[in-house]
């Protein structure tokens, strides 16, 4: 690794970066009306520029409803807008589709006002209905479309779905005027707004998802099932779909985009499936930026004085743990495996410098972070002697990994794979590896029932609340983990609710704490993600949510 003075001169981290997790933001009151929104007036010329961009997959599927990958989100963020926005120097909720907003009935009511003159990129109005058709869309999902599609967010921060209406947050949504909709919720939920900023809660074009047929998921890419409105999505903001194909996404600037179109008129998305191809093809010129810096790429781009832009850490990469193999019910084999683990080892090889270890799940900048959750430490001796109290005999665990896959919480995943198998081997577990490659359906595999005993994934926050993290990864059992504590899932589902402070935080402290305590997944890692830029681009809008929209990259004339 190079030292950190040398790092200094290409290492670019905004004070938005530290602005954004360094706020709670939760509770947030509706903006000031001097603050109600950003330019509605266009730019005096014509977006020009041609932008390429180098990703580590293609998207899942371009519906935000269904598919909440990385890239996919990079992808629909462009294409498709919420009602909420988040500031990128508070973090905060601010205006979007949204330019003002009320709360009332202590929290479970939520009153919007819609910005007028807005257009979809269908040449259909954006109005109340249109929210409306989106929320009620969502609520409905039938169980067989949610079993295929298990990227939906929808349950994950609602608790339920309309087959399941007494359990939800979610109540209803009414269109009181073209430009006026109230949502209503069946309880409080503190972190509304910011989870109304997720791409998951981007309102798409009621004609579009028609047309699109987009709860019909009735054909295939890359093995991943997708709706014809997933193959080309119609939302309200500034870049719409212009081609996608076997190498990348081509987008367009949107001509009738209600806010600031920025210089780039064409975004390439192209897709390179190893660290080293992005990092080629940023040196010839091909590309203008690629995300997921790996540590192998790090001395070649300092070397070559390219701009290193670092994101605060704001995911979690962890080692998942199945509870329905009958095997890893037993705690004494999930204690084995966490004390097999060297997490030091891990990071210093694989990650880059300043990422911290993980003893929990949600990150030490937001609140309900907890100092004292438990840890076992990295003991490979007393892990043997926790195997062999446990009459463990030598039986197989499939451990699950992704090829041709770079996310910002996990930038090599077969180093890592080989890397922690070697060490659970070497207590005396039996590991069965079994690759996936990402676009072959990996997410859909891991997260849905199956075979897979251990798995590698991670979580990048979305907003800046612990529910965002414990929410959707623990709230219920689910088939990731398997994991089965009714007394968790109870102190979640009331967190959510609590008004912001401290006693909120101090819930959220003991639910992180009970969660480390019987390890249903195994934290590893707190990492710091990077982009490398060309000398081309002056400034990029880095998030640590990933909420960076190509309006905002700003290029040398």
């Amino acid at each position: 690794m190079p030292s950190s003075t040398s790092r200094r001169t290409v290492i670019k981290t905004g004070a938005v970066l530290l602005a954004l997790t360094a706020t709670s933001c939760t509770g947030v009151p509706a903006p000031s009306p001097s603050s109600t929104a950003p330019s509605t007036t266009p730019a005096d010329a014509a977006p020009t520029a041609t932008f390429n961009f180098g990703t580590a997959s293609q998207p899942l599927g371009l519906d935000p409803a269904l598919s909440n990958d990385v890239e996919s989100y990079r992808i629909t963020r462009q294409i498709l807008e919420g009602l909420v926005g988040v500031d990128q120097t508070t973090g905060k909720p601010t205006p979007l589709l949204a330019t003002e907003w009320s709360e009332s009935d202590e929290g479970r009511s939520y009153t919007f006002t819609l910005r007028s003159g807005v257009t979809f990129q269908d040449g259909t109005p954006f109005n109340a209905d249109a929210v409306c058709a989106n929320f009620n869309r969502w609520f409905t999902f039938p169980e067989a479309l949610r079993k295929q599609a298990p990227g939906s967010s929808f349950r994950g921060v609602f608790k339920a779905h309309s087959d399941d209406a007494s359990l939800s947050i979610f109540k209803g949504c009414t269109a009181l005027s073209p430009d006026r909709v109230q949502i209503d919720l069946t309880q409080r939920f503190t972190a509304f707004l910011q989870a109304l900023t997720l791409p998951a809660f981007a309102i798409a074009s009621p004609a579009a998802l028609a047309k699109g047929t987009a709860d019909v998921l009735d054909r295939t890419r890359g093995g991943q099932p997708l709706s014809a409105f997933a193959s080309s999505p119609v939302g309200t903001g500034p870049f719409s779909l212009s081609a996608w194909d076997d190498t990348g996404v081509t987008l367009v600037s949107n001509n009738g985009y209600w806010g600031g179109r920025g210089q780039i008129a064409t975004i390439n998305f192209v897709t390179y499936n190893h660290p080293e191809t992005r990092l080629q093809a940023l040196l010839d010129g091909k590309i203008d930026g690629y995300d997921a810096v790996t540590v192998g790429n790090f001395d070649q781009l300092v070397k070559r004085g390219k701009q290193i832009v670092q994101r605060d850490p704001f995911s979690v990469m962890y080692l998942g743990i199945n509870q329905d193999v009958p095997l890893l019910q037993n705690d004494k084999i999930r204690q084995a495996i966490e004390m097999a683990i060297d997490k030091d080892t891990l990071i210093r090889k694989f990650f880059i410098d300043n990422t911290a270890q993980a003893t929990q799940f949600v990150p030490p900048k937001i609140s309900g972070f907890n100092n004292n959750a438990p840890s076992l430490g990295h003991d490979p001796d007393k892990a043997k002697t926790y195997l062999a109290d446990a009459g463990y005999a030598g039986e197989e665990l499939r451990f699950y990994y992704p090829l041709n896959a770079t996310r910002p919480y996990l930038p090599t995943p077969e180093k890592v794979y080989a890397e922690i198998s070697r060490q659970l081997t070497a207590v005396g577990l039996n590991i069965k590896p079994v690759p996936v490659d990402w676009s072959d359906g990996y997410l859909q595999k891991v997260q849905s029932p199956g075979d897979h005993a251990l798995h590698l994934l991670g979580w990048n926050g979305a907003y800046a609340d612990p529910d965002n993290f414990l929410g959707p990864l623990f709230g219920e059992k689910n088939g990731e983990f398997g994991y089965q504590d009714p007394q968790v899932f109870s102190k979640i589902n009331r967190a959510r609710g609590m008004p912001e402070g401290k006693e909120r935080d101090d819930q959220y402290r003991t639910i992180n704490a009970q969660i480390a305590a019987s390890i249903p997944a195994v934290p590893i890692a707190f990492p710091i993600s990077a982009l490398a830029l060309s000398d081309r681009v002056l400034s990029y809008p880095a998030s640590p949510v990933l909420n960076e929209v190509f309006t905002k990259v700003q290029l040398k004339p």
